[in-house]
């Protein structure tokens, strides 16, 4: 059977990189297993419903490169692909199930159920509706066909009927096999007063027509997987395989990375920008080769060495056996580490088409822009450092005090004259290196007095790409003046 996967979101808000990264296993297991990948919008709460999610769940997965190859946007031969589109599908189907007695009517009043769990919390007890409470309350097995057919005219739901006394097992591909007692399981509501099916419902229902042969979720479905396993028994269906990915932790303490943790330490969990003040890692300046790689890494490994892929890479590499069970610490200074070495690993050509670098090189001549973006790519963690980087080409930094106070007793003048006079006399700031040197040779002048006393008129500061192609890319005069105007400095 062909391997056909489904990235399932709803459309409440941006998609958090927790839901990403699903997104991501998902696209990876497909393409490594020459599979499907679905996007499905899961839009059953329309209570809940944000405009612009859907647009925004589609427009991530394209700039990740994960371009799905059924869903809303794309087509396919199992749609519709918005479970708000798919009402008529669930009622048949949930008649189904009504008819086959492995579902019934229930018409208890919100009052109702408040009560029985009020009282089932004064016993100490967690409430349930289930086997052992159903024929107390209000539904099509405790009423006459008269009471019932008057009853249908009113709100109802429809629940599961689950069978007493079993023992519900069901395989996870990476943590094992899981079994619940049905006696703890809830009669699960599977279509809500307003026609919609329940997430459980829909999602067994839509899974099953979509012939969808491995469900990939993050670890918060997991108590969800016996209840899901009741349905697909119901219908007499065999169930996907199931595998349920570790949580996204926050960089310390307890719990789930949130917006929160990204508002407070200044770094984003959406992957592009949602309103006018919640940026994502597109507009903070991450490739998204660099987020991907990544989030590949919270919570999967491929066992080596290596650290470092593109999609390609990734889609190739990725393997079930690799995945944790643990949950993964989100690291934001490693991820721009790993967003620096993709970074430094694009071709600057293909670097330079960004929108970000286009913006910051617009300040300079466009034959240099090449040369300015190879100059300092090494340098960037992120696209947003370009700006500051490039910005000694304007103006060097304010002198770094320490650093010349340490310099002065060392007689920087007479190498910064010298530098003067060779400047003077060449056209390119590459071309003074070799008789630099040379001359700090015959003269005993540590090569370091010199550079640094160079790097402190030009700069500003002790860091930075390489000086001689610095001072290439200002020219003549720009380096001169610099030169002079540290020497004033000095004195």
């Amino acid at each position: 059977m062909k391997t056909r996967v489904r990235f399932a979101p709803s459309p409440t808000g941006p998609l958090h990189i927790g839901g990403l990264r699903t997104a991501l296993f998902n696209y990876l297991y497909a393409r490594k297993n020459k599979g499907t990948f679905i996007l499905r919008v899961e839009d059953t709460d329309q209570n809940r419903y944000v405009d612009g999610s859907e647009s925004y769940i589609q427009e991530a997965l394209e700039w990740c490169g994960m371009i799905p190859d059924e869903g809303p946007a794309n087509g396919g031969s199992h749609g519709p692909y918005r479970q708000s589109e798919r009402k008529e599908i669930y009622k048949t189907h949930i008649e189904e199930l009504l008819t086959s007695g492995a579902a019934y009517y229930a018409f208890d009043s919100s009052e109702a159920l408040s009560t029985a769990r009020e009282e089932a919390e004064k016993k100490g007890e967690t409430f349930r509706y289930g086997s052992h409470n159903r024929m107390q309350f209000k539904n099509s097995l405790t009423l006459n066909p008269d009471e019932l057919k008057e009853a249908l005219k009113e709100d109802y739901v429809v629940r599961l009927k689950v069978v007493a006394d079993q023992r519900v097992s069901i395989t996870d591909e990476v943590r094992g096999n899981v079994t619940v007692e049905s006696n703890l399981l809830d009669d699960k509501i599977l279509m809500k007063s307003d026609g919609m099916p329940t997430y459980h419902f829909a999602n067994v229902v839509d899974d099953r027509l979509m012939e969808i042969t491995t469900v990939i979720r993050g670890e918060e479905w997991l108590p969800s997987m016996p209840m899901h396993k009741l349905i697909y028994d119901a219908f007499g269906w065999e169930p996907p395989k199931f595998m349920h990915l570790p949580l996204i932790l926050k960089p310390s303490g307890k719990g789930k990375l949130s917006k929160r943790d990204g508002d407070k330490d200044g770094f984003p969990v959406f992957p592009l920008q949602w309103g006018s003040d919640t940026a994502g890692f597109r507009e903070m300046g991450f490739l998204p080769e660099g987020l991907i790689n990544y989030l590949a890494f919270l919570g999967w490994n491929d066992g080596g060495e290596k650290e470092f892929f593109s999609l390609e890479e990734l889609e190739e590499a990725f393997s079930v056996v690799g995945i944790q069970k643990g949950g993964a610490r989100f690291d934001y200074e490693k991820a721009k580490s790993v967003n620096h070495q993709h970074l430094s690993r694009t071709s600057p050509d293909t670097l330079i088409e960004n929108s970000k670098v286009k913006q910051v090189l617009a300040d300079y001549p466009v034959e240099k822009h090449l040369d300015i973006l190879s100059l300092f790519q090494e340098r960037l963690y992120t696209l947003d450092d370009l700006k500051e980087e490039t910005a000694l080409l304007k103006a060097p930094y304010p002198y770094d005090e320490k650093s010349v106070g340490k310099l002065q007793n060392k007689n920087p003048q007479i190498v910064l004259e010298q530098i003067a006079a060779l400047l003077g006399t060449q056209k390119e700031g590459e071309s003074i290196k070799e008789p630099l040197f040379q001359w700090a040779k015959e003269n005993e002048i540590s090569l370091g007095v010199v550079m640094q006393s160079f790097r402190l008129s030009i700069v500003g500061k002790l860091t930075g790409p390489d000086l001689f192609a610095i001072c290439t890319l200002l020219g003549k005069d720009v380096p001169l003046k610099r030169v002079h105007d540290f020497l004033n400095h000095l004195s």
